[in-house]
C-alpha cells in the first residue's frame, strides 16, 4: 500500500488551499458514495482501547485526540475524520452569514519548520448549510464541538449578536461550543479579549443552552491577561478552556508573510508555555483542551500531563497525514504502560500534583 510519505512530494506541488479542497471533496465522496472504504480506515487506523476513553461533558470520549476547528469548516468531513480515528472533531469556525474569507493567496506550507500560516478569514458556508449538514448526522459516534466566530462585517458593537444567533442554531447539534473571539484573520475579532465582552457573552451563552460553552485564547496574550479572561469566562458560566489558537509572532518564522497566524512546531513552545500557566491556575477547576503545535504522542503525553483532559491537532495532520491519530493514540498507551498508568484519567494533570 502507497505510504502518505510517497504521495506528500506531489501534494506539496499544489496550492496549499487546492490540496485541502481536493481533501474535502474526497473525504465528502467517501462519506456520501463510498461508506464500506470509510470501514475500511477505520480497521486501519482505530485504536479502539477502553484506556483511552473518558466521560466529559456528558459524553464519552473514545480517545483524547481530537481534530481542532478550522480543517473542517463546513461539517463535510465528520466521518472520515471519525474513521481515521479521531475521538472528536470540533467544526468550524461557523459564521451567521456565509463569507469567502480573506483574498487568496491565504495559506502558506513550510515544510522545513513543520508549520503553516493561515489568514483563511472565517471562509464558511454559514451557518444555516453548516447546521444542516451537522443535523443530519447528530448526535453522531464520536463527540463533536461547533467553533463560532462573528462575521467580519459584523461591527464590534453588534458581535454579541452574532455569538447568541449561533448559539441558538448549534446547541441542539454538538456536545460543546468554543467561542472563537482569538483568531488573527477577522479585523478587530481579537478586541473582543476583555473582561467586558467575555462576561456579557458567557452570561448570555449560559441563558441559552446547558450545552457547555468554552472559551479559545490566543497565544499571544500576556499571561496576566490571559488568566484574568480566562477567569472571568470561568465565574459566568464558561465549562473550559482552550489554549491556544495561532500565533502573530511572526519572529518564529525567517520567511513568514506579514499577516495570518502561524501553527504547527513553531508554535509549540508557546502554546505550551502559556497553557502550563492557565492549567496551574485553572486545573481541577475547570476543563482544559491544549492544542497548539502538538505532533507526535510524546507532546500530547505532555499536555495531558500537564492538565489537559483533551488534545487537539491540525497543522501536524498536514505534514503526518492520515496515520496520525492512530500514532499518537498508540504512543499513549506505551507511555502509559510505562508510567504504570492503567487509564488515561490518570495521566490528565500527573504534572499539577
Amino acid at each position: 500500500m502507497m505510504q502518505y510519505s510517497d504521495i506528500r512530494k506531489y501534494i506539496y506541488r499544489l496550492d496549499p488551499e487546492t490540496a485541502h479542497n481536493i481533501v474535502e471533496f474526497g473525504a465528502h465522496f467517501l462519506s456520501d458514495k463510498a461508506p464500506f472504504l470509510l470501514s475500511a480506515l477505520r480497521s486501519k487506523y482505530h485504536v479502539d482501547d477502553s484506556r483511552l476513553s473518558q466521560e466529559l461533558f456528558d459524553v464519552n470520549f473514545p480517545n483524547p485526540v481530537g481534530m481542532a476547528a478550522g480543517f473542517d469548516k463546513n461539517a463535510t468531513m465528520i466521518p472520515f475524520l471519525e474513521a481515521l480515528g479521531f475521538g472528536f472533531v470540533e467544526y468550524g469556525t461557523v459564521t451567521p452569514r456565509p463569507q469567502e474569507g480573506n483574498p487568496k493567496p491565504r495559506l502558506f506550507r513550510y515544510p522545513e519548520q513543520r508549520s503553516l500560516q493561515n489568514a483563511m478569514g472565517f471562509n464558511n458556508d454559514g451557518m444555516t448549510k453548516v447546521k444542516e449538514r451537522v443535523a443530519r448526522l447528530y448526535p453522531y459516534a464520536i463527540p463533536l464541538g461547533a467553533n463560532i466566530g462573528k462575521n467580519k462585517t459584523t461591527p464590534e458593537s453588534d458581535a454579541i449578536k452574532d455569538y447568541e444567533v449561533l448559539i441558538n442554531a448549534f446547541k441542539a447539534f454538538c456536545d460543546y461550543i468554543v467561542i472563537n473571539i482569538s483568531s488573527p484573520n477577522t479585523p478587530g475579532l481579537r478586541d473582543l479579549q476583555n473582561e467586558s465582552f467575555i462576561s456579557e457573552l458567557f452570561t448570555l451563552a449560559t441563558d441559552l443552552t446547558t450545552k457547555p460553552v468554552l472559551l479559545k485564547i490566543a497565544p499571544d496574550l500576556e499571561e496576566r491577561e490571559a488568566l484574568s479572561i480566562c477567569d472571568i469566562a470561568l465565574q459566568n458560566g464558561a465549562k473550559g478552556i482552550i489554549a491556544t489558537n495561532t500565533t502573530i509572532d511572526y519572529s518564529l518564522i525567517p520567511d513568514a508573510k506579514g499577516f495570518g497566524g502561524l501553527s504547527g512546531e513553531v508554535l509549540k513552545e508557546k502554546s505550551f508555555s502559556l497553557f502550563e500557566k492557565v492549567a496551574k491556575a485553572f486545573y481541577g477547576r475547570t476543563t482544559l483542551i491544549s492544542v497548539g503545535g502538538i505532533g507526535d504522542g510524546d507532546e500530547a503525553y505532555r499536555r495531558l500531563r500537564a492538565g489537559a483532559s483533551l488534545i487537539q491537532i491540525y497543522s501536524a495532520f498536514i505534514f503526518e497525514g492520515p496515520s496520525l491519530a492512530a500514532k499518537i493514540n498508540r504512543r499513549l498507551l506505551q507511555l502509559m504502560k510505562r508510567d504504570g498508568f492503567t487509564q488515561i484519567s490518570e495521566v490528565i494533570g500527573a504534572d499539577r500534583t
